[in-house]
């Protein structure tokens, strides 16, 4: 989904009259309380709807009224479907702190490495999420973490890292 990104998936009804609980994939779901509308996901292709009221609940979980959905035969289509929404409308991070969408092909420099090659993608795994940095078609896999990284340079389009002692050098032997 070029452009977009995932903010959660539509879970279950609601109430009887159209309501959907969602769950919002976030650190911050406060943050899209006053989104007026989404797209989601349906046979691959992203449809927009506009939203009436949306209400955090507990645990990333939200209750979403759509415009126009008025019972629970048109709700029920709209079960499992994943939702989404303009890159562009992200707001913007600082620091070391970055979308992982936004670094793809970024240079890494590692402080006691030097430059480590290139983000091909960040990967999220249960407990840690790691940077997978290509050097020389070598896969280098980094720890995303405070301690990590450093700072994220967007003008110049560096990541810059701090990797565990040796950890670098272990992937290119």
């Amino acid at each position: 989904m070029e452009g977009y990104f995932y903010l959660g998936k539509i879970n279950r009804l609601f109430a009887s009259k159209g309501a959907l609980q969602v769950y919002l994939d976030t650190d911050n779901p406060e943050n899209y309380l006053e989104t007026e509308s989404v797209f989601v996901r349906m046979n691959n292709q992203l449809i927009p709807f506009f939203i009436d009221s949306l209400e955090l609940r507990h645990n990333n979980n939200a209750v979403v009224k759509f415009t126009d959905i008025d019972d629970v035969e048109m709700a029920s289509l709209l079960l499992g479907c994943e939702m989404y929404l303009p890159e562009t409308s992200l707001p913007p991070l600082t620091g070391n702190r970055f979308y992982y969408h936004e670094i793809k092909g970024f240079s890494v420099i590692d402080k006691g490495f030097g430059p480590a090659g290139t983000v091909d993608e960040v990967l999220e795994y249960p407990h840690q999420a790691v940077l997978r940095v290509m050097l020389n078609q070598k896969e280098i896999l980094i720890p995303v973490n405070d301690e990590t990284i450093l700072d994220v340079d967007r003008s110049q389009r560096i990541v810059h890292t701090n990797a565990p002692e040796g950890l670098i050098e272990l992937y290119l032997e």
